[in-house]
């Protein structure tokens, strides 16, 4: 018998040297990378949710959209999420999500991810360090300031 199967590669290619990395030390910091990458012709439009990729010594690796949706929500695949996470082998994640209305309180939906995403990573020993949500003023809110992470 003949078997045949697809072989699976995973890469992760940076295209900037480490030492050009900026160093989260700060939720104002984290929300200034962000909103600074966002695409200002779709962040009042519809909501987006991101990770930044962090390395142990809390660099920004690079940015991830997981997904985008609609005016009052998009759906977020933890599997998408993790793979993500694992290919770049982050060790730690900062979960971003806009708010195309201004509000800046987060969500019952919003808490329960939250809480489901770092359930999921606590398990891969992949550190969350905060979950943001920015309005198109870029102004923040965060998770982890206000204490609910």
């Amino acid at each position: 018998m003949d078997t045949r199967i697809n072989e699976i590669t995973i890469r992760y290619r940076p295209k900037l040297k480490a030492e050009h990395w900026p160093k989260i030390s700060s939720s104002s910091l984290a929300a200034q990378v962000v909103f600074e990458n966002w695409d200002h012709n779709t962040i009042a439009v519809y909501e987006s949710f991101k990770i930044l990729l962090l390395n142990n010594s809390n660099k920004v690796k690079g940015i991830y959209q997981i997904s985008h949706g609609g005016i009052t929500g998009t759906l977020v695949d933890l599997r998408l999420l993790f793979a993500v996470a694992l290919k770049s082998l982050s060790v730690a994640l900062i979960l971003v999500h806009n708010h195309p209305s201004g509000t800046l309180r987060p969500s019952e939906a919003d808490k329960n991810l939250t809480r489901k995403i770092k359930s999921a990573a606590d398990f891969l020993d992949i550190k969350i360090l905060d979950h943001l949500i920015l309005i198109p003023t870029g102004e923040y809110y965060s998770f982890a300031d206000e204490g609910i992470l």
